[in-house]
């Protein structure tokens, strides 16, 4: 006869089981950062008003004379009109708005002058959020079409058309049910009802992915008019593709392309890379390892990107409005400003350093924000605001007497998901959970 398990034992190796299982899906949903002292810095050796002119071995020979042409960013304010920033500022955050269950992953304004909103689900929804009320019926729903298994995947960003009013055009970035999740860029039309027309679909980019993590996957129309796309380097670990160094590969890179008018795409004139060298005319920039949030700053254009590091360094790059593009942003020879492949004594030359940093006893993904360019709180004003998703803190960034200077400004319980931005330069911050928060000053 076998013998019975005693009844007090079998509970506690169900407790012991059930408590395992939690501690798994609460990692999944927030990675655990060191609880050591870390380092946050800026890199003063990269001067920030620079004009950055990359060496031959960023930009081939068959470019370098191409320039791109870029449209007039927002209009600079009067000297009597520039707010006196703060630094530090201090700031916290008010919960203004939330979505419930599903997780938020990004929002962005739709510039037709109407306040509008809309949230993105990573399942594959869009909400509309107008006048303070999020309408509970949405705007987009294509949760059949993405693939979600893998917690980088699903729907990841909407774009609306710089031309919206006319096309009633946007663009969406998520990962679908093929392969192993592969990207696709979108377009889709808004119907009669206010609503996107699912009959309106059609795929304007698709990229094969080699593994389900490293996706990127951020949408944003740069100040000239063009589409720009963040893509990973493929994923699993340390690049093992080298994808991000390769000028024959969409991944690792900063894609940029002219949607507007388009039956698909076309390449921008001032693109850096020869298609007749076996370069992928797509290319913008190079050496990233997953670009989750970008931004251009609306006042000069210049660019910012938040690039997620591998076991050490977060990183914030920078690139001066007026760029030919073709910069290399250092990976995989390097994690932030550190060797990474080889880890010592690595070739620095013709790459890009980032101007700011921290290291994973700060948190774990660096989520990117914008520069404040609003109105409500002069004391924000030209700082760029960025976070860590599994620490919660926030940073300020801005350069100050000619040179960056950094602060961490709030240590929060937030998932930071993205940054948003309104129509007014509001700043927000999303929580995975579904919770939206505006960045406000005190």
């Amino acid at each position: 006869m076998q013998k019975k398990i005693p009844l007090w034992a079998a509970l506690t190796l169900a407790l012991v089981l059930l408590i395992l299982a939690t501690l798994l899906v609460w990692q999944w949903r927030r990675p655990l950062a060191s609880t050591s002292a870390g380092t946050a810095r800026v890199l003063a050796t990269v001067p920030p008003t620079r004009t950055l002119a990359p060496t031959a071995t960023a930009i081939p020979t068959t470019a370098a004379s191409a320039t791109a042409t870029q449209q007039a960013p927002t209009e600079t304010p009067s000297a009597t009109e520039t707010p006196t920033p703060v630094w530090p500022p201090r700031i916290a955050l008010e919960p203004v708005g939330s979505l419930g269950e599903g997780d938020l992953v990004h929002m962005t304004a739709i510039g037709d002058g109407s306040g509008r909103l809309f949230l993105v689900q990573r399942q594959g929804y869009v909400y509309e959020w107008r006048n303070g009320e999020i309408d509970p019926t949405p705007f987009l729903d294509i949760h059949t079409l993405v693939e979600t298994d893998f917690n980088e995947q699903g729907l990841l960003s909407i774009a609306f058309s710089p031309d919206f009013a006319q096309s009633r055009e946007f663009y969406v970035n998520y990962t679908a049910k093929s392969g192993n999740g592969d990207t696709i860029v979108a377009r889709y039309r808004v119907g009669d009802d206010g609503r996107a027309d699912p009959t309106s679909a059609q795929t304007i980019l698709q990229i094969d992915q080699p593994a389900a993590n490293h996706n990127g996957g951020l949408l944003l129309f740069g100040p000239d008019g063009y589409l720009y796309i963040g893509t990973g380097d493929g994923g699993a670990a340390g690049d093992p593709w080298n994808n991000a160094e390769r000028l024959d590969t969409l991944l690792g890179k900063l894609l940029r392309i002219d949607v507007v008018g388009q039956e698909t795409y076309a390449i921008p004139r001032g693109n850096p890379f020869d298609p007749a060298d076996g370069q992928k005319a797509e290319i913008w920039a190079y050496g990233l390892r997953n670009p989750w949030r970008f931004s251009f700053d609306r006042l000069t254009g210049d660019l910012y990107i938040a690039d997620v590091g591998q076991n050490k360094w977060e990183e914030v790059n920078f690139t001066p409005a007026g760029s030919r593009g073709g910069l290399h942003y250092g990976w995989d020879t390097m994690e932030g400003a550190h060797c990474f492949e080889p880890p010592e004594g690595c070739d620095t030359s013709g790459k890009v350093l980032p101007v700011a940093e921290y290291d994973h006893g700060l948190g774990c993904s660096v989520t990117g924000g914008y520069v404040y360019r609003g109105t409500r709180f002069p004391a924000l004003y030209g700082t760029y605001f960025f976070g860590d998703y599994c620490s919660g803190r926030i940073w300020g960034l801005r350069q100050q007497d000619g040179q960056w200077v950094l602060e961490e400004l709030l240590d929060t319980t937030v998932f930071i998901s993205s940054f948003a931005e309104d129509e007014e330069g509001e700043l927000y911050v999303l929580d995975l959970r579904g919770d939206v928060y505006h960045l406000v000053a005190e």
